[in-house]
């Protein structure tokens, strides 16, 4: 069984990654928890001091946020009506990271599924700052999708990598769970280098290697390149339908979020971005 949560802010975006979830899942036995955190504005004397409803006061953010998660509810069911998917609702007041946070630890989370459309709007743009948030507050593998991206079952996992991760640490057991759904070919990518790989580097390739021996694996080097543009290459050449990768500390995705050479190059948030968390 499959315990996710599934952040929502009502918007169209929120609810197109809802539905991916529940395709993505239609044959598991699943609990979703549709959660809407709300931060209503300062100027609300009775919010400064917690919510109202810890006063003993009535909380009308509250109430509206759980009329729109029921009503968000309805509509999945309506839409999917799949007998082995329940859904809880839950409304807070907080910021969304930090709420997924603690019901990610309170009711023992397998991962999040939620939009990376940010509030440009631009596709060059791979992660909203929710996502961002959540992202690195959560230590559960969050999968963002892109609004635009319809549907498709994850045939093929393009995981790209320069080996320099523990994969020890990293939550590799999740990635082949979610590829044994769908009988998935996993598309191992690694950038060479002029220099090759030190010790470290191909210890850890070894370790892969090992973890992934009875897996439809396949692994490529492509040449020296910018890892943005090997993966946008790689998608430009094969059919991959998701992309996961591996977040430590000196992992691409941490230079997502701080290196504005992302906005020159551009990743192309063309498939579903699954980020693996890792345990320093």
């Amino acid at each position: 069984m499959f315990r996710v949560v599934l952040p929502t802010d009502f918007s169209d975006n929120a609810f197109h990654a809802i539905s991916y979830a529940v395709k993505l899942l239609e044959k598991s036995t699943c609990i979703f928890y549709l959660v809407h955190a709300y931060n209503p504005p300062v100027y609300r004397a009775d919010y400064t001091l917690g919510s109202p409803g810890q006063l003993g006061l009535p909380d009308t953010e509250k109430y509206k946020a759980e009329e729109a998660l029921e009503k968000t509810r309805q509509k999945i069911k309506a839409q999917f009506n799949i007998p082995t998917h329940t859904y809880v609702t839950h409304a807070a007041f907080n910021s969304l990271a930090d709420e997924i946070a603690t019901i990610t630890n309170k009711e023992n989370i397998d991962f999040v599924v939620m939009g990376t459309q940010g509030a440009t709007g631009a596709k060059e743009i791979l992660f909203g700052s929710n996502t961002v948030h959540v992202i690195q507050r959560t230590s559960v593998p969050i999968l963002a999708i892109p609004s635009f991206f319809e549907f498709k079952p994850p045939h093929n996992i393009l995981f790209p990598t320069d080996f320099e991760v523990d994969y020890d640490k990293a939550n590799i057991d999740f990635l082949l769970k979610l590829s044994k759904l769908w009988h998935a070919k996993l598309h191992v990518l690694h950038v060479s280098s002029p220099s090759g790989l030190d010790a470290d580097q191909e210890k850890n390739k070894t370790y892969l290697q090992g973890m992934l021996l009875e897996e439809n694996t396949v692994f490529y080097d492509v040449p020296d390149q910018e890892l943005i543009e090997g993966i946008n290459g790689f998608q430009n050449k094969a059919q991959v339908e998701l992309l996961a990768m591996v977040k430590n500390k000196h992992s691409f995705i941490e230079r997502l979020f701080i290196e504005p050479i992302i906005k020159n190059i551009g990743l192309h948030a063309r498939v579903p971005f699954l980020v693996l968390p890792y345990n320093q």
